[in-house]
């Protein structure tokens, strides 16, 4: 009944199988790839005819992380897996772009790829084991993929690379100082398909040594992916691209020359009208059949893109007139709103970013549900780009894949240089608007988040700056590589390749590839442009801070206190119901943590101390011989009972109340009274003895000792 195909090898210190025939028989390519006991299925459809009129390739790729992969019920109302969330988003990305370069060039027939977690060991991350999978499924489907793509992910400890690091190593990477780089590549028996990393500072000859480490070790995995093909693969689909040499040939003719003029215009939005201009003009010389065919929208982008590139590659001519290793005028402001903690307006070029800093309490942590189980995290970055960036109409609504992806990478260019925790106990948010974008508003949001919080006080380790950088390959091998790339770069280029970091080394790389791979030739002239490139850009953002940061007036105070484990349960009390007091008396925020950690968070400094006071006393013991102020709550025959410190109760003595004798303690005292005790000792069975005659009620000072008589 099945006709099951199985391969297996050993990686690194997990064994890797990939499986096909048993599962999702009717999809083109389906396969179950497993490293350990995490195992996640691909499968991959394609339409067999492409939509009449479609002029780009509609690939979607799914990534799904079941929770009964890990034993696990969805958490909140809603037990049913909804809406992808952060990682699966990431992860989506993550296999889409190795993958959509090695489609044959002018194939549009709509693909679908959808991953699925089926089971989580908790150690290896499915994400790798997802994109391979991918990979395998595509490559066994028939499809014109010019693959397979191997993917891996690489750590470095002490100077070592480490092959797919176990999943509890990745997690916090800032807290584990052993740990510097948390990397994913993939790519091809050649070349580098894709880049993704987080990393603390490494250097260029770092981050290139992990790159090649990791492509080395993705040679076995497209060797497995090439044996189970060869065992199970369905005859390649007939496709054969269009030829619209004709068709070009005529748009050349039209327009060349007024495509080359529209380009030389350096300003962006005169630019984008010359070349709609210019696009028209070619179109009214077209002949009524020329203009009805499908081919004509990829013809007219061929003729943009061999006017920007001959122009790059042979003469050294950029868009905007720059060198090849120029940025743009870079203008950076901090503080430029009043009511925020913390605020910046990154302007370089025709892109800008207005990037706003929050300081929040520990209430304010965002809680994560995911495979692993569900954590906080007290760092967050929110990226937008609304249409007026562009200047563009279009529908606005929540967060896209494109508006999550650029938000994490400038998360993890920022998250290496933040203080700790127990240093700096607030939760960070920044929100990134992207006010004008023409070229690389991730690196602008990653300079302007650096100023912002900056801005707000956060004690940075250092600044972090990025910049984005593009390559123009020839036929013939040529090539350029291009800093800080503008959006029409970026768009008709080869690379997208996004390097950020402090003058000490790089702590975030992103590199898409639109061809077929890149060398390490190619790839280490981008870095070291990208590191002069970076080390320009600090130094302009320098010049907005001029002076020490204050800390904002308008950001919560927040002091921690560290109290014994065994006296946390006394402080929350049954039901929180000690906790509440505190917050309700006090005023302020009250957060503690499973080891003892308290944070007190308010705007008003007295109310931090006041639930300081009322923690401090019921976690401290009372020093005997030492003075406290209390409040008197029973009197009884033979003395008062004063609260003293906290909870703590204490008896008075009739006789330790003045120095004269009482024939009750009503005489001087009534319940609720405030007095100040001294405390003389405990007695035999632990019972608090207190005494007032010898300190003065007045001051709460202790009374000097009366000198004996001389006889």
């Amino acid at each position: 009944m099945f006709n099951e195909v199985k391969k297996s090898m050993q990686w690194g210190e997990e064994t890797l199988t990939l499986e096909t025939g048993k599962v999702a028989r009717q999809a083109d390519g389906s396969v179950i790839a497993t490293l350990g006991e995490t195992s996640v299925m691909a499968n991959v459809t394609f339409a067999k005819a492409q939509k009449p009129g479609q002029d780009f390739f509609p690939l979607t790729v799914h990534y799904q992380e079941k929770y009964y992969a890990a034993g696990k019920v969805p958490g909140g109302f809603f037990k049913r897996e909804a809406r992808p969330t952060e990682k699966e988003t990431l992860t989506s990305r993550l296999i889409d772009r190795p993958i959509r370069p090695l489609f044959v060039p002018g194939f549009k027939n709509e693909v679908l790829v959808m991953c699925t977690v089926l089971s989580f060991d908790g150690v290896n991350d499915p994400d790798m084991i997802a994109m391979i999978a991918a990979s395998a499924a595509l490559t066994i489907s028939g499809a014109p993929f010019m693959g397979p793509i191997g993917a891996c992910r690489v750590g470095f400890v002490d100077g070592e690379y480490i092959l797919n690091p176990e999943l509890d190593d990745m997690h916090n990477l800032r807290m584990k100082p052993e740990q510097r780089l948390d990397l994913v590549v993939a790519g091809t028996k050649d070349a580098v398909m894709m880049v993704e990393s987080e990393a603390y500072e490494l250097t260029e000859e770092e981050m290139l040594g992990a790159v090649t480490f990791a492509h080395e070790q993705i040679q076995p995995v497209i060797d497995l992916i090439i044996d189970l093909a060869e065992a199970s693969a369905k005859e390649p689909f007939d496709f054969q691209p269009e030829d619209y040499s004709e068709l070009y040939a005529a748009v050349k003719s039209a327009g060349e020359d007024k495509m080359r003029a529209a380009y030389a215009i350096t300003d962006k939005q005169e630019r984008t009208g010359a070349v709609s201009a210019a696009k028209a003009d070619i179109i009214a010389a077209l002949t009524e059949d020329q203009q009805a065919d499908s081919n004509l929208g990829p013809a007219l982008k061929k003729l943009e893109s061999a006017v920007l590139r001959g122009d790059v590659v042979k003469h050294g001519r950029r868009i905007d007139g720059r060198a090849l290793d120029q940025i743009r005028p870079i203008v950076s402001e901090t503080g430029i709103l009043p009511r925020t903690h913390g605020s910046a307006l990154f302007t370089r070029g025709e892109t800008q970013g207005l990037v706003v800093t929050t300081l929040g309490t520990g209430d304010d942590e965002q809680m994560i549900d995911s495979l692993t189980g569900m954590y906080k995290t007290n760092f967050m970055l929110h990226y937008n780009f609304p249409p007026y960036s562009v200047g563009e109409v279009g529908r606005v609504s929540g967060p896209g894949r494109r508006e999550i992806g650029h938000g994490k990478l400038a998360w993890r260019a920022l998250q290496a240089v933040l203080p700790a925790p127990t240093d700096f106990p607030y939760t960070i948010r920044i929100v990134s608007e992207i006010t004008e974008s023409n070229g690389s508003s991730s690196m602008a949001s990653v300079c302007g988040g650096s100023l912002s919080m900056m801005d707000a006080g956060v004690p940075l380790k250092a600044p972090v700056a990025g910049v984005a950088m593009g390559l123009v390959m020839e036929d013939d091998g040529s090539y350029a590589v291009l800093s800080d790339i503008l959006g029409d770069e970026d768009h008709l280029g080869d690379m997208d390749f996004k390097v950020a970091g402090t003058e000490n080394g790089i702590t975030s790389l992103q590199m898409d590839i639109k061809i077929a791979g890149i060398t390490p030739e190619i790839m280490k002239k981008a870095l070291e442009q990208a590191k002069a490139g970076r080390l320009h850009i600090l130094n302009e953002m320098g010049k907005a801070l001029t002076g020490a940061q204050e800390f904002s007036v308008h950001a919560p105070k927040i002091e921690t206190m560290q109290i014994p484990v065994d006296k946390i349960r006394e402080v929350i009390g049954s039901g929180g119901k000690v906790i509440r007091e505190i917050v309700e008396t006090s005023g302020a925020k009250v957060d503690i943590n499973d080891d003892g950690v308290i944070k007190l968070a308010s705007n008003d400094a007295d109310a931090i101390k006041r639930a300081y006071d009322m923690i401090y006393s019921i976690v401290a013991e009372p020093e005997e011989n030492k003075i406290y102020k209390g409040t008197v709550v029973k009197l009884v025959d033979f003395g008062a009972f004063v609260n003293f410190f906290g909870k703590r109760d204490g008896l008075v003595h009739v006789s330790q109340i003045e120095n004269k004798r009482l024939n009750h303690p009503s005489d001087v005292l009534k319940e609720g009274q405030e007095v100040w005790v001294k405390l003389l000792g405990f007695d035999d069975r632990g019972k608090v003895r207190l005494a007032m005659k010898m300190v003065d009620q007045a001051t709460g000072q202790e009374l000097a000792k009366e000198e004996p008589a001389e006889e």
